[in-house]
């Protein structure tokens, strides 16, 4: 809602606002351009206008939406996956994404797949197994070994420690 408010104010008119992108019909003035980036910098948002910069927000967002927004498993692996969602070979875009951010793409994955399994952790509602099978890991076993590289904890541990603090809260 940020993002269309601030190109209302400044009368740019726009075809798509989406996470991580935005078309404009107009041609932008640099003053509006200048003005749209302090703006949104306000909101802790930024602009991207280099090539490399957008592209890695791309991968990102496919990343994020993947891992969190969707229970659909992709009939490819996530190579092809990305590859084909973002029209890029795969090995230009894993080149490229350890390039500007210092990770791999599978670390960043993982990454993401171990936050989710701590949110659906902390909700209670789901067994380990039934996390494991909702994030596509092969095992829970294979999903305990992530999750303890990432965070140090196993995730059994990590729930009695959610659970302990929830507890407390309770008693107050």
């Amino acid at each position: 809602m940020v993002v269309k408010d601030e190109l209302k104010k400044l009368g740019l008119h726009y075809v798509v606002v989406e996470l991580g992108t935005v078309e404009i019909l107009e041609n932008i003035a640099q003053a509006q351009y200048d003005q749209l980036n302090t703006n949104l910098k306000r909101s802790g948002l930024e602009l991207l206008d280099d090539k490399r910069g957008i592209l890695i927000e791309k991968i990102k967002n496919v990343i994020v939406e993947l891992v969190h927004y969707s229970d659909e498993v992709p009939n490819i692996n996530f190579s092809d996956y990305l590859s084909e969602k973002l029209g890029y070979d795969y090995v230009y875009l894993s080149n490229l994404f350890s390039e500007v951010k210092g990770i791999t793409i599978q670390t960043f994955i993982i990454q993401h797949k171990i936050e989710r399994a701590k949110e659906l952790i902390l909700y209670d509602e789901l067994n380990l197994s039934e996390i494991a099978f909702k994030l596509h890991y092969s095992s829970v076993a294979h999903l305990s070994n992530q999750f303890k590289k990432v965070t140090g904890l196993t995730p059994t541990f990590f729930r009695s420690i959610a659970m302990k603090k929830r507890l407390a809260l309770e008693e107050l």
